[in-house]
């Protein structure tokens, strides 16, 4: 194999850095209820959090997204993305 090797911690910085737009996306949107906002800025502050592991961060971020998904109120499209979301950091890996 040839080319640049990416190592663990680059993928995941960037799977990180993709969540991270994602979420901002949730936050800033007002179609989606204030509690659900918060949930994601709560998540994206646990994601910043540069003192802990990747691995814990994404963990800590799910914990926090996991307990909003199952909101009623929320748009169908917002929890997809919160899926989508939990699905990208439940890949990240120490």
């Amino acid at each position: 194999m040839s080319g640049p090797s990416v190592g663990k911690d680059q993928i995941n910085e960037m799977k990180l850095n993709q969540v991270v737009t994602m979420l901002n996306r949730i936050i800033v949107d007002s179609g989606i209820p204030r509690n659900i906002r918060r949930a994601a800025f709560e998540a994206l502050k646990m994601l910043n959090d540069k003192s802990l592991s990747p691995g814990v961060r994404a963990a800590n971020a799910v914990s926090v997204l996991d307990e909003i998904s199952q909101d009623p109120n929320m748009p169908s499209y917002a929890r997809t993305l919160i899926w989508n979301i939990i699905a990208v950091l439940s890949s990240v890996r120490d």
